[in-house]
């Protein structure tokens, strides 16, 4: 069965942080409307930034003319540039140049766009965006796939959009600017029916196969998503558990104030769920999450920060010295440090870092020839560090390369 999707809709003018937390909240995409291409460097920012954030994918709408303007967007992270049904040359340019899978199309007057959706079939667009609000798509739309807009407020309009078997998507519109974003997992939640399904947090036991404590709770260990420290511990029963799934965001029970807890509803500290998993003897469940600010009450990052006895180790994470050394000097070309080598790379400029770049790369070529291996691991090392001078003067984050690598798999 076709799993449909919810893109709530920003504007180029709202702030990041709107987009960060749609996504936090389920979101499967964000579409990012830009009336034009005038401010061209804010809005690449905008998509460097969202993406620096969080997972969110973005597809923008915007006025594009070029092909040098969707692929500058592309490289900037979205997941895909919406172009006007009028733009069919390049539309097809794009198409060709991209992926289908790249390239939206959006059409304002669906009943009159009979040869756009046969131009979509043709170059097999899998996004064709369908403005304005409306509760029956037109005949025009044959048997394409399409996302239709639809406001937060018309529940019952969203729920005949997505029976239709045409619709793959909402793209939704809120307004209210006063109140809370809407949980887009909750809202998944209360449309879903036999034959409409979304992505959703799904237990693959049910909660009577845990083996739990006296008082009917098991605990739950809370690890970062991205670097698997140990935030805390806490206690789930039943409804505990199916809120957090219902919601996406962590909830238990307060074994003192005998209640649902949902962390963050006090603290603004929330801590949004990546995963969720149990151990072999199902009595205990590991939850990844994505923390905001401290986990633990007295204000520290994690509640396990009192150390009891230790002895001394090589602590360091392979997967993490990458980030540790971009951290290093990324913090040099903000605050220079007098005699630093890397502050000299950057007060040379550009052309300087290119040059030991290339004079790097050209040195792990004439070790590789050569049978010591330790010459060419300190080759590697000698450009790799260069070519994160290059990354931070640029301003490419490790994250950006390794979602860029992950997407071409």
């Amino acid at each position: 069965m076709e799993v449909k999707s919810i893109y709530p809709i920003i504007n180029f003018s709202d702030e990041d942080e709107i987009a960060v937390q749609y996504e936090r909240l389920g979101a499967d995409g964000v579409i990012i409307i830009s009336p034009d291409f005038s401010d061209e460097a804010m809005l690449i920012k905008k998509i460097r930034n969202i993406c620096e954030k969080s997972d969110c994918r973005l597809y923008i709408w915007q006025p594009y003319r070029r092909l040098e303007d969707i692929k500058k967007v592309r490289y900037a992270g979205a997941a895909g540039a919406w172009i006007e049904a009028t733009e069919q040359t390049l539309i097809r340019e794009a198409a060709d140049r991209f992926g289908a899978d790249r390239v939206g199309m959006v059409i304002s007057e669906p009943k009159l766009a009979a040869d756009e959706f046969k131009l979509a079939k043709e170059l097999n667009l899998t996004n064709i965006f369908v403005t304005g609000t409306i509760e029956k798509l037109p005949e025009t739309v044959g048997d394409q796939k399409v996302i239709a807009t639809c406001r937060y407020e018309n529940k019952e309009g969203q729920k005949q959009l997505l029976a239709d078997t045409n619709v793959s998507a909402i793209a939704l519109i809120y307004e209210n600017e006063t109140a809370a974003l809407p949980n887009i997992h909750a809202m998944k939640a209360e449309l879903e029916t036999d034959s409409v399904k979304f992505n959703l947090f799904r237990s693959s036991l049910p909660f009577s196969a845990f083996k739990l404590n006296d008082d009917g709770l098991i605990p739950v260990i809370v690890q970062d998503f991205r670097t698997a420290e140990i935030l805390m511990l806490a206690y789930m029963n039943e409804k505990a558990y199916e809120q957090t799934l219902r919601e996406g965001m962590m909830t238990y029970w307060s074994r003192s104030r005998q209640e649902l807890w949902r962390k963050g509803d006090t603290s603004g500290h929330y801590q949004y769920v990546k995963s969720l998993d149990i151990d072999c003897d199902r009595d205990t469940i590991l939850a990844k999450v994505e923390q905001i600010g401290a986990a633990c009450h007295t204000g520290h990052r994690s509640c396990f920060y009192t150390n009891l006895a230790s002895k001394a180790y090589d602590g360091r994470n392979p997967m993490t010295v990458f980030d540790d050394v971009m951290a290093t000097i990324l913090e040099r070309k903000e605050n220079p440090k007098e005699g630093s080598y890397t502050n000299y790379l950057f007060d040379q400029g550009i052309d300087k870092i290119l040059k030991k770049v290339g004079e790097e790369a050209a040195e792990i070529i004439i070790a590789a020839k050569n049978p010591d291996s330790d010459e060419v691991k300190y080759e590697i090392c000698d450009f790799l560090y260069h070519m994160m001078v290059l990354m931070a003067e640029r301003e490419v984050s490790w994250k950006d390369i390794t979602k860029e690598l992950a997407e071409r798999h």
